[in-house]
């Protein structure tokens, strides 16, 4: 599957809130099974991961250990210097991701909230780890993030 822009994402984007400032102070949450069809739909599968800062505890409405994305370059933004990473919560292969800003999210259907999914694999997804079977536990880090916009 490819990434998929929210409703509320791509209207802010086309107003006056960038995507740097959607996603801050942020989270990213891993689940199981194939992405949902849209990132305004209510997710799917097993969560078995929450990613923050230094796989610190996050709670929407407050920026603490919340992720970040850096100044954007060349039409492209990537993840921040810190150290993005999770701490399995649940046993399962990891097949997607869901990246929010930090309004709080109840993950059911939304047309408000910015989210970006994509699909995780060892290879040619969206996200690509060198192992995609998370296990309670066990960390997860997140060493690179970057989406391209597209120029048309």
């Amino acid at each position: 599957m490819t990434i998929e822009l929210s409703t509320g994402l791509r209207n802010g984007m086309l107003n006056a809130t960038g995507m740097k400032e959607a996603f801050a102070n942020g989270v990213l949450y891993l689940y199981s099974g194939p992405q949902p069809a849209n990132a305004d739909a209510a997710v799917t599968g097993t969560l078995l991961g929450i990613v923050s800062k230094n796989a610190g505890a996050f709670s929407f409405g407050v920026g603490t250990n919340g992720l970040n994305l850096a100044a954007p370059a060349g039409g492209v933004v990537a993840k921040d210097a810190d150290n993005w990473q999770t701490i399995g919560i649940a046993n399962g292969t990891i097949g997607w991701f869901r990246l929010m800003g930090n309004p709080v999210d109840s993950l059911g259907v939304s047309t408000a909230l910015p989210r970006m999914d994509g699909s995780v694999a060892i290879s040619g997804a969206d996200m690509n780890f060198a192992n995609i079977a998370m296990v309670i536990g066990a960390p997860l880090t997140i060493d690179t993030f970057a989406y391209t916009f597209p120029a048309a």
